[in-house]
Formats: C-alpha cells, sequence, structure tokens
C-alpha cells in the first residue's frame, strides 16, 4: 500500500473537441505507463495539464481561466497547458506566472519527458513545433480505454481549407492522414475490450486520405471498419456537403454500422456570406448532400454548426440563413456567434458586428433549434427504438442513445451498461425521450 502514497499524482483537464479528448486519453496513457497517478484536478495533484482550445475567444479566455484556477487551488502543482492555444499564444502564455510549461500539440506524444525534464531544473519550459510545415501524422500508438461503451478515434489532424475566420490550421497544421493499418488495429483490440461504438474524429475528417499516393479515402477506411466484427456501430464526427456524392453514399449505404446521424458543417445558410467565409460551397451544394443522405437514411438526424455575426452580415444575408435553416430543419443547430481571430482573413475585414446584434442573431437561432429538437423528439412517441445504454445518472436513469443519437432515458433495476435493448417511447422535452424497456 505503501507504494501507492509515493507515486507522482498526475491530473488532466480537456478543452474543446473530440480531438482534444483522444489526446488527452493518450497522454493519461503515456503517464499511467510510466507509474503516475491520474486523479482528479480537485484532489492536489502534483501535475496538472490543461489540453487547451482556440477556436474561438472564448476558447482562449477559459484556457486562461483554467490555467489560472488550478494553480490557485494548488500553488504547488506543476502547471502545463499544451494543445491549441499554447500552440498559437505562447508568447502570451509563457508570461503567465501561473504556468510552468507551455507545450505545443506536437509535444503531446513526449508530455511525460518534458515533465521530468522539468521537475529536475524547475526552469519553465516552452517548446512549440512549427506544424505547418510537418507533413507526417504523429501517431500516439496503441491506447487502452477506460470508457466502456463508445470510443473516439482519430483517423487524421490538420485542415487545408483556410475558411477565413479559422484559427485552427494556424494551430494544427496541415492534412496529415493516419495509417489505416494503425487504426483498424486500434478499433479491433478495443473491440475486444468490450467497447461497442467507435466515433471517427479528426480536424477534418472529409479530407482523410488526400497526402496519400494511393487515393484511399474515408470511404475505404469506412467500408474495412465496418468489417470489424464486435464493433456494433460507426459515428461520423462532422463532415462537409463536398464529401457527399453519389459515389460515397452509394458505398456509405452498404455499411449496415454507420450510425444515421451526420454533423454537417454549414456555418451559413446565406451563399454571399459563405463566400466571404471561403466555404468553398454553396447553399445548392449543401441542398444537395442533404437530399443525398434523407433519400438513403429516411430516419437520419441531420445537425449543423452556424456562425451569426460573420463581417458584413447584414440583417438581409442572416434573414437568408434563416430560412435556410427552416427549410433543411436541422434536429439541432450548434450556433457560434463570430470570433475575430488574430491571424485569419476575416479578423481585417471591414463591418465587423456589433456584440448585441450577435447576441440576438444567436437567441433566434437557438430558439429555432430548440423548437426543432422538441418537435423531432415528441414524433418519437409510441415508438420503439434500439438503444445502447451507456450509463446511470445521479438520479437513477439509464442514459443511451439510438442509432441516430437520440438521448434516451429510462428507469430500471437492470443493469443496462453497455447493451442495446429495445425501448418505447413514453415523454418527451428538447433535450432527450423517456421510454420503457421493452423485452
Amino acid at each position: 500500500m505503501q507504494e501507492n502514497y509515493n507515486k507522482k499524482r498526475v491530473a488532466f483537464y480537456t478543452l474543446g473537441c473530440k480531438v482534444n479528448q483522444y489526446e488527452t486519453n493518450a497522454m493519461t496513457q503515456k503517464f499511467e505507463n510510466k507509474g503516475y497517478e491520474v486523479v482528479s484536478v480537485e484532489d492536489a495533484p502534483d501535475i496538472c495539464i490543461i489540453n487547451t482550445c482556440t477556436v474561438t475567444n472564448i476558447s482562449d479566455r477559459k484556457s486562461r481561466q483554467v490555467l489560472r484556477k488550478v494553480k490557485e487551488k494548488n500553488h504547488k502543482a506543476i502547471v502545463v497547458a499544451v494543445g491549441c492555444y499554447a500552440q498559437v499564444a505562447k508568447d502570451e502564455l509563457e508570461k503567465m506566472e501561473e504556468i510552468d510549461m507551455v507545450l505545443g500539440n506536437n509535444e503531446k506524444n513526449n508530455i511525460v519527458s518534458y515533465v521530468e525534464e522539468y521537475e529536475k531544473h524547475r526552469k519553465k519550459i516552452c517548446e512549440i513545433t512549427d506544424v505547418l510545415h510537418q507533413k507526417e501524422y504523429l501517431d500516439f500508438g496503441d491506447i487502452t480505454y477506460t470508457e466502456k461503451t463508445r470510443a473516439v478515434i482519430k483517423i487524421q489532424d490538420g485542415c487545408d481549407r483556410f475558411c477565413s475566420y479559422c484559427i485552427i490550421p494556424y494551430a494544427r497544421g496541415r492534412v496529415r492522414s493516419r495509417n489505416p493499418q494503425s487504426i483498424i488495429r486500434e478499433i479491433t483490440d478495443i473491440s475486444e475490450e468490450g467497447i461497442k461504438e467507435v466515433v471517427i474524429t479528426g480536424i477534418h475528417i472529409a479530407s482523410y486520405g488526400k497526402d496519400f499516393k494511393n487515393n484511399y479515402k474515408l470511404i475505404d477506411l469506412l467500408e474495412e471498419i465496418n468489417k470489424v466484427e464486435k464493433i456494433k456501430r460507426i459515428r461520423l464526427g462532422s463532415i462537409e456537403p463536398l464529401l457527399i456524392d453519389e459515389e460515397f453514399i452509394e458505398r456509405l449505404s452498404k455499411l449496415d454500422k454507420i450510425c444515421h446521424q451526420f454533423h454537417l458543417s454549414l456555418q451559413s445558410g446565406c451563399d454571399e456570406t459563405l463566400k466571404r467565409m471561403n466555404r468553398r460551397y454553396d447553399t445548392k451544394i449543401f441542398r444537395d448532400a442533404v437530399k443525398l443522405l434523407r433519400d438513403n437514411y429516411t430516419d437520419c438526424i441531420l445537425t449543423a454548426d452556424v456562425i451569426v455575426g460573420f463581417p458584413k452580415e447584414t440583417d438581409e444575408e442572416f434573414e437568408k440563413t434563416y430560412e435556410f435553416l427552416k427549410e433543411i430543419a436541422f434536429y439541432k443547430m450548434h450556433v457560434f456567434k463570430y470570433s475575430q481571430r488574430k491571424g485569419t482573413k476575416a479578423a481585417i475585414m471591414d463591418n465587423q458586428i456589433d456584440g448585441t446584434i450577435k447576441e440576438k442573431r444567436s437567441k433566434i437561432l437557438i430558439k429555432l433549434s430548440n423548437e426543432n429538437q422538441l418537435k423531432y423528439n415528441k414524433s418519437y412517441i409510441g415508438k420503439i427504438v434500439e438503444v445502447l445504454f451507456e450509463e446511470k445518472d445521479h438520479d437513477g436513469f439509464y442514459r443511451g442513445h439510438t442509432n441516430n443519437y437520440i438521448l434516451v432515458k429510462t428507469k430500471t433495476v437492470e443493469n443496462l451498461d453497455n447493451k442495446i435493448v429495445n425501448v418505447k417511447i413514453e415523454d418527451a422535452d428538447v433535450e432527450n425521450v423517456i421510454g420503457k424497456v421493452v423485452m
């Protein structure tokens, strides 16, 4: 027992996307393999690692707040800022007294060595590699999952799109695709551990394989994943409408494990705004992609990201977006108020939109989103759906998701952890549906 008390204690706090979640999982395992004990941020760790995000100004602010807070609560802890915000704001973070180490995205793979170096010399470390010129995917190696039901699988890094508002290519670099054999091996291994669902993620998964010389693409990879026997569901992360053509859908629709939920990166429903955003598609292309999906998956749920208050967005342009969103009728929309990111083209555009206007437009779209979600959820009352249950809430409800990612809650004395069962829906609200297990 005494040995446990002598272990160094490390804690993680993750901000941002599923890619960050995956990389935190990988870093966690590297510390565990070296004999560290992984604890909560609240449990007075010796080392506290903040995996930062920089997608918006709010993300930057939240990253700084968390970094200051963990040092304030535990001033003896080694505080490490790692990830996207660290990648693009080295000088700013280096000046913060609360931070002992600043590491970029490429440094995550060797984070244990950096921490051990700091412990020897107690001198601030700031190490950031230029990711824009990196050509090879940085593989974290095999990862063991503590989750029982669902695992996030990173298949690529970087983005070549350079949308006018987006800082991410500067934080993540250009497209680098992970070796398909490495992906299949990881998924096969975790399926043996009991994982039933994999979420395919990356910075821009539609670009997977773009950097390969053999024309191997995302759909080729999905066909291989579909063959992994013990995996029951394959869920796609955010995809672009340009990916969805007849050939892609024809092949995708043959894969029985693909979840019928698709998150489409829209950003605007106005062609003029899309052009200023450098999104490379228009509303017609998007509308055609939606039709292909709904024609082939009659029960599919579509969700989307939307930005309001982009520079020069007039009332008329916003109205076009609103009408387009009403037409498409997304199940749910993630609404973002445009955030100026230093170094992007949009940051220096004329006619930046006032914050009060952004707030007003955001509320309008969130209201529409909630109305759509409630209407769709209520349409399931009386239906029997297949649910993969994940966990039990503190209030005694088991929570899980349908194939098309509707959140389902049920009360039962039976242990439903990591089980796929039928549920008859009896009630619904905006966030979820409620039902009884049907045997």
